[in-house]
């Protein structure tokens, strides 16, 4: 692997409208601690990265009661109201405080079960190219395209398809600067690989694993559980 200077970033300014109760996603109880210290757990682990940040809502007030002791070292920012905000605000301060910093790798708050062999995986691969990667897991389902009133249209190629996952990781600069271009363009992109596509940049897609799922659902938890524990154990 190369000597790069890889700083991490966590984007958890969002308040989970699809997780339903009143405790945000990242809080939730997985295993004795909060979603979110499993995935920082996972980032600080690897000796290449060298910094984590974590992109903090305005009002959050939950971080440091219930994180920030167990992560003395992680920075924080505040984020913004959408994904590419948080994430450019994060992109910004790192550069700010590390005058080094050549690549960014952003990680899901709610993907907490990313396993070390999937991270240095990405690290090694993405590290080597200059496009930047992402670690995605090919489509294995029969994909259909519906219409309005939820009727088949067709049955979509799969052979290509990939689904997105996090880790993603970018060269800062050219991270930053799309982001600000795409910001002030009235984009609301949902990945920073988007981000990169376009301005003509093709990412190099690294074969990831299904455990590394994003909860999205408080029914995720359990499976979350099982699949931590499972990775406790061949560890």
């Amino acid at each position: 692997m190369k000597d790069c200077a890889v700083h991490a970033l966590i984007p958890a300014a969002g308040h989970s409208v699809r997780f339903g109760g009143t405790t945000l996603k990242q809080y939730a109880h997985l295993l004795g601690s909060p979603v979110i210290a499993h995935s920082i757990s996972a980032l600080v682990r690897s000796q290449t990265i060298r910094s984590v940040t974590v992109a903090l809502a305005e009002d959050d007030g939950i971080f440091d009661d219930l994180v920030r002791s167990d992560f003395p070292d992680v920075f924080t920012v505040t984020g913004g109201d959408s994904r590419a905000q948080s994430v450019l605000n994060g992109v910004r301060s790192i550069a700010e405080r590390f005058e080094d910093c050549e690549w960014v790798l952003v990680h899901d708050a709610a993907r907490p079960c990313l396993s070390g062999a999937d991270l240095t995986r990405l690290l090694d691969q993405g590290l080597s190219s200059r496009s930047g990667a992402i670690l995605a897991v090919p489509v294995n389902d029969t994909l259909k395209l519906a219409d309005e009133d939820r009727r088949i249209c067709s049955t979509v190629d799969r052979s290509r398809l990939w689904a997105a996952q996090t880790p993603q990781l970018f060269r800062a600069a050219p991270l930053l600067r799309n982001l600000e271009a795409a910001l002030a363009a009235g984009d609301t992109p949902t990945d920073e690989a988007s981000v990169m596509e376009a301005d003509g940049v093709r990412p190099l897609l690294v074969r990831g694993s299904l455990t590394n799922f994003k909860i999205t659902g408080a029914e995720d938890l359990a499976l979350a559980e099982f699949i931590l524990q499972r990775q406790s154990m061949r560890e």
